[in-house]
């Protein structure tokens, strides 16, 4: 159910980009008397702007450019609440499992359903932490066979659940006061940002993974 919800608002999200990226053209091509209320708008306030456009009646107000922008902008608006819905609609089509992935500090909606998703899709590959941690490309590799003391990150795996994974410990580094902790303390010994994000996914791919042992059943941790 996840899965149909996460596809739902995937093509919401894709039609609303389309949407927004027409607005801009119409905008770029419009004459200076439409373009120039519009440019220094943000992209809610144009969308806002160009739905209450009407077709104009004096030669200065070309008719061609105002109705088709209004077009757009309900296109745009249609989509983002397509795309909210299929959302806040998670939280009642998932399993009992997502309250406790979403009690955990920077996971929200999105990525919780996206780590669901990535579990119920690969059960025979959840056999331990250090497998799921590979899964999500979240695991530490040698950078090269002489230079055991450095590590990237498995280049394999779902990127769409490694995604995930980086949008988490981004939200910890900036409102998580453990996280920040860690981060200035790893810092200070001097590990790259990238190197430290290396290390804070796959801390957080340990953390999720008893919550993804729940939510694919038969599967238990050394099976």
């Amino acid at each position: 159910m996840i899965r149909v919800l996460r596809v739902a608002r995937r093509g919401a999200m894709k039609a609303r980009i389309q949407a927004g990226a027409q607005i801009d053209a119409l905008i770029l091509t419009a004459p200076e008397q439409v373009r120039a209320p519009l440019r220094k708008l943000t992209s809610k306030q144009q969308i806002r702007a160009c739905a209450a456009l009407r077709p104009g009646r004096s030669a200065t107000r070309p008719r061609p450019s105002r109705p088709r922008s209004g077009f757009w902008a309900a296109a745009g608006r249609r989509s983002k609440r397509k795309s909210t819905t299929s959302t806040r609609s998670w939280p009642h089509w998932s399993p009992p499992p997502l309250p406790g992935l979403l009690a955990l500090p920077g996971v929200g909606v999105e990525t919780a359903g996206q780590l669901l998703v990535t579990a119920g899709d690969n059960r025979g590959r959840l056999r331990s932490e250090a497998s799921f941690a590979r899964l999500c490309g979240a695991a530490p590799v040698p950078v090269s066979p002489g230079r055991t003391d450095r590590h990237r990150l498995h280049r394999g795996g779902d990127w769409q659940a490694n995604s995930a994974l980086w949008r988490i410990a981004l939200v910890r580094m900036g409102c998580h006061q453990p996280t920040r902790d860690y981060v200035a303390r790893r810092t200070a010994e001097g590990k790259t940002k990238t190197e430290i994000m290396r290390c804070l996914k796959r801390y957080i791919a340990r953390e999720v993974f008893p919550h993804l042992l729940v939510a694919a059943p038969g599967r238990q941790a050394g099976t």
